[in-house]
């Protein structure tokens, strides 16, 4: 495996969870690892910069990146992992609701990808990292919010593929399947009949591993969309 040795990555929503781990590898394959959530505490040591950030703020964001190229440089790598989880019908979700899922899935990658991604052309290149859902190309009911935010982040996806075609910058989509975390908890899938099992979810470290492969690929290798899902 190519390792990341010399490397500077940015993980957005890395308090817990694939995101966490997605920052672990990243520096146990040799890389400094800038994290970003709203949980976090400021603590930097010469490896890892943690920063709070409300990364569905525009103003926040801004200063994320002054922090990160303050503490570190600017990122060769940059992860959006932030979202959020919403299962309900169209009848009962609220306005309020659907707007913090765009906000928190969709929004959040939009404002990374604006700091960020026009220093990295103007650089040296590297790549960055959405991570999508099956949400995001295939229709469930109860996921009126939660899917209009994610099939948003596909398409953004594909804009930024456009956009920075030909330059040095590398755009690419995750998008897993059911994934046993935490977001599950307040639907207990294993009671519910028209749900997947947590034994039969794809488990977190299979997803940031699938990121860790994309991050440690060379440069003249392009990943466009990954997708993956239990096998079944």
């Amino acid at each position: 495996m190519i390792q990341l040795d010399g490397k500077i990555v940015l993980v957005g929503g890395a308090s817990r969870g694939i995101g966490l781990l997605i920052a672990d590898l990243c520096e146990l394959a040799g890389a400094r690892v800038a994290r970003a959530s709203r949980s976090l505490s400021p603590a930097q040591s010469d490896q890892r910069l943690d920063l709070p950030c409300d990364l569905t703020r525009a103003d926040d964001v801004a200063e994320l990146r002054r922090a990160v190229e303050s503490g570190f440089g600017l990122p060769d790598i940059v992860v959006h992992n932030t979202g959020s989880f919403l299962l309900k019908p169209l009848e009962a979700t609220s306005p309020e609701e659907f707007a913090a899922q765009i906000a928190a899935n969709l929004a959040s990658g939009f404002l990374l990808a604006h700091q960020f991604l026009p220093p990295m052309r103007a650089g040296r290149g590297g790549r960055f990292i959405m991570l999508g859902s099956i949400a995001d190309h295939r229709a469930f009911a109860g996921n009126a919010a939660y899917s209009a935010a994610k099939f948003g982040l596909r398409g953004l996806h594909e804009v930024l593929r456009e956009e920075y075609r030909g330059s040095r910058v590398r755009c690419s989509l995750v998008s897993p399947g059911p994934t046993d975390t935490s977001v599950w908890d307040p639907y207990d899938p294993d009671r519910r009949s028209d749900l997947p099992s947590r034994s039969a979810m794809l488990r977190p470290e299979d997803v940031a591993e699938a990121v860790l492969w994309i991050a440690t690929r060379p440069a003249h290798v392009d990943v466009d969309w990954l997708r993956m899902g239990p096998a079944g």
